[in-house]
Formats: C-alpha cells, sequence, structure tokens
C-alpha cells in the first residue's frame, strides 16, 4: 500500500487458461472450487477521487464479462480506513469473503497468516506477462517463500525541489544526503519562511532510505526468527542523519516533529518548502497547489555522489481467497487488471506506477516525470520485515516516537533506538 497509509501499503499472477486453475483447500477461508459461471465478487480500495479508477476498472469487467459467457463481476469499494474490520471478517467467515480482493503490501504478511490467501506461486509461472514483473517488487508479495497477491502497482519516492528556488540562489539538486542537509540550511537562511525540505516525524518512509543509504536495516531474519537491527552503528547514523533534518536551520521541530507523509508533501505543494520526499503518487497534489509548474524530480541521492538510496517498495497487490468458489475466474480477473494494457490505463487514471518492466519503460520515455522513479526502482529497493509482527510494531509507532524523541532532543539516539528495539524485539516475540 501506499507508504503515506500503509500505508499507505501496497503481488503476483495469474493462469493463462481458467481450465488449468487447481482447486485449492484454504482452512480457515473455507474450501475453494472452480465454477466456470456466476458472479465473481471483487473488493478494490476506493479513492478520494474514485471516478478515474472505476471507470478503468470498468472497462476491464467489460472485457471480462465479453470473454466468459454467464459470468458477472460485482465489485465493492472499500474505504482504506475500515480495511481491518472487513479483512478480520472475511477471514473468520468464509461466506463474507470475495474471491479478490486489493490489499496493501504491508498488510500482506499478516493477511497471510491466517490461511485465507492463495499461493498464486504456480500461476505466476503460467502467466504470459509474469516474467516482466519487477523482481523487487515481487519480493513485497511474498512470505516465506510463498507469494499471496498480485502486484498491481507499486509506490516509489523521490526528491521534489523547487526549480524557481534553487535557480535564484544558484543551487544545484544534492548529488549526496550530506549535500541534501547542507542545502536545506542554505536555502533555510536565504529564505527563513521556507522549510529548507520538509520532512516529518512521523514520515517512516522518508526515514528509511536515509537508514538503509548507511547500510542499516531494520531488522535481521535467522530461519523464521526477527530481531531488530536498530542499535547496529550504521543504523544509528541513518537516523541521526535523517532526525538532523527536523532541526531549526531546517524543518523546526516544533512544527515538522509531528509531519505524516501526507502533511511534508502538502507543506511542499503549499509552497512552504524548497523540497520533499514525495512518491510518484503525489504528483496530482503537488500539481493542484502554490509549486504546481516550479518544480522538478532527481532521484533522492545516497551517500556517495552518483549513488541512489534504496528506497521503499509500497504498493498495493491484487490477491485470491483460497475459500473462493471460482479460483479460475479470479485468478484470470486479476491477471487482466495487472496486464500492461490495464497498468498503462491505471497510470493515466490514477498515477499508479507499473510493476511490469515493459509499461514503466514505455511510459518512462513518453513521461520525464517518471524516470526518477524508474531509476530509483532499478537501482535497488528495499521492503519492511515480511512478518506479521511489523503490523504490531507499525500500529505502536515505535520508529516515528524514536525519530520525534531525537529530533526534539528528548533523547539521544542510543537511547531512542536502544527503547524501540526493546519494543521491537517484544513485538518479534524475543
Amino acid at each position: 500500500m501506499r507508504a503515506t497509509k500503509t500505508i499507505f501499503a501496497l503481488s503476483v499472477t495469474v493462469l493463462v487458461a481458467a481450465g488449468c486453475a487447481p482447486t485449492q483447500s484454504a482452512g480457515p477461508g473455507g474450501q475453494g472450487g472452480d465454477e466456470k459461471t456466476g458472479t465473481v465478487r471483487v473488493w478494490l480500495f476506493d479513492e478520494a477521487n474514485r471516478a478515474p479508477k472505476e471507470a478503468a476498472v470498468g472497462e476491464a469487467i467489460a472485457e471480462f464479462k465479453a470473454a466468459h459467457a454467464g459470468v458477472e463481476v460485482d465489485v465493492q469499494w472499500i474505504p482504506v480506513e475500515g480495511r481491518a474490520d472487513k479483512f478480520s471478517g472475511a477471514f473468520n467467515d468464509p461466506t463474507n469473503a470475495p474471491d479478490v480482493a486489493e490489499f496493501g503490501n504491508t498488510d500482506v504478511a499478516s493477511y497471510a497468516e491466517t490461511g485465507a490467501l492463495a499461493d498464486l506461486g504456480g500461476d505466476l509461472q503460467s502467466w504470459k506477462e509474469g516474467a516482466d514483473l519487477l523482481p523487487s517488487v515481487l519480493d513485497t508479495a511474498k512470505v516465506n517463500g510463498k507469494v499471496y497477491g498480485l502486484p498491481w502497482y507499486t509506490g516509489i519516492r523521490a526528491l521534489y525541489y523547487r526549480t524557481d528556488v534553487f535557480a535564484e540562489l544558484g543551487l544545484q539538486p544534492p548529488a549526496t544526503l550530506p549535500q541534501l542537509a547542507e542545502t536545506a540550511r542554505t536555502i533555510r537562511a536565504a529564505k527563513p519562511d521556507l522549510y529548507g525540505i520538509s520532512v516529518g516525524g512521523k514520515y517512516t518512509y522518508a526515514m528509511l532510505p536515509y537508514l538503509w543509504a548507511n547500510g542499516g536495516e531494520i531488522a535481521r531474519q535467522d530461519g523464521s526468527r526477527w530481531t531488530t537491527a536498530l542499535t547496529a552503528e550504521n543504523a544509528k547514523a541513518g537516523v541521526s542523519a535523517y532526525a538532523q533534518l527536523i532541526k531549526p536551520d531546517i524543518c523546526p521541530p516544533e512544527s515538522c516533529a509531528n509531519f505524516t507523509g501526507t502533511q511534508s508533501v502538502q507543506a511542499f505543494a503549499g509552497g512552504k518548502a524548497a523540497m520533499t520526499i514525495g512518491g510518484d503518487f503525489n504528483r496530482k497534489a503537488v500539481d493542484q497547489g502554490a509549486s504546481a509548474g516550479k518544480y522538478a524530480v532527481v532521484p533522492l541521492p545516497g551517500n556517495e555522489p552518483g549513488s541512489i538510496a534504496p528506497a521503499f517498495a509500497g504498493g498495493n497487490l491484487l490477491g485470491v481467497f483460497g475459500g473462493s468458489k471460482r479460483r479460475g475466474l479470479a485468478v484470470e480477473f486479476i491477471e487482466l487488471l495487472a496486464s500492461s494494457k490495464y497498468q498503462a490505463k491505471m497510470y493515466a487514471a490514477m498515477g499508479n506506477l507499473p510493476t511490469l518492466g515493459g509499461v514503466q519503460q514505455q511510459l518512462a520515455a513518453s513521461d520525464q516525470f517518471l524516470r526518477p522513479f524508474v531509476d530509483t526502482l532499478k537501482a535497488g529497493t528495499k521492503f519492511v520485515p515480511s512478518t506479521p509482527a511489523w503490523s504490531r510494531i507499525d500500529a505502536q509507532n515505535i520508529l516515528p516516537t524514536a525519530i520525534q524523541q531525537i529530533a526534539t532532543g528528548e533523547q539521544n539516539v542510543n537511547a531512542a533506538l536502544g527503547a524501540a528495539a526493546e519494543k521491537m524485539n517484544n513485538a518479534f516475540g524475543g
């Protein structure tokens, strides 16, 4: 799922022929089947501006129905904020479950733990477009080697900057993370009405590239056991470098310590910041604000010139419930929705970054805005720990609390990350 909701969040494929789809038993999800007619029930996330998404999905439904006599497709639009109760009901009551569902990739581990989702690994090998799925994005759909969703779109962040401010001050886009901090200080000193860069204490997905660029990790896995890596020196260095952006000479902690990702981007879009770390999916918001027509985007740099900091690979998946009575049809439908044709349509409708490499390259060739995000994805992305414990860690705001404590001076990095590490290991079951 997009990280702003995870996120905001955020996959895998299908059989070419419905007749080849195996029947699966789904434990808590009920006994599946492979009926060839009837209604395919689909849950998709609602959006603030759903009309373009609904139109693209409607085209896919019409195409699907034309190819399958006696088949209907019923779509229910699920509010993201209410997804937990909705999915919990489906996991506990198979009669309440859809055949197909959209869900964020940060939820996949906890959903897979229920046993209600179908493993789509074999379907991926049969899908004619499956080989074009980007491996790093596909990894976000895997739990313990099994694939529980088809990546419908991915969300990558890069560095937005104000071209007019940079031109006025004779600045170039920063080539390293240390240069980014110095550039932000220079801007803040010259234009105290602007944040040098708008970032936030609650913006975990802006912090993670700093952690990873410094060689740190959130946690490490040994067999089935996860343990935190936050107290390693390289992790401390990355978190400290990010927290130093939330200072009076860049982005004052009295405002920025409480910023979420959405608020960080809103500050940039509203003309209150010279830079921000934003997603490809934030384009429309920026284009509707005071910074419209006065910005550009480059990959968020790493610590060395020419390097790109690893980005969090957010995004949403299309999954199939193992108890579906129409598994073959369900798999075929997600194959169609995630095909190159409809990934291109979804980009045009919603700005969703495709998960198929060929579609990405084709769109980037005609839309230069996409190039920094595609380059970031090609340079290598990372993901949160693929364990149900991550949902508990995220819900407890363990990382944001540590960032805020460091940024405000409430605790030093050793104390803040030490406390975060203890809480995280408790969540992991350590």
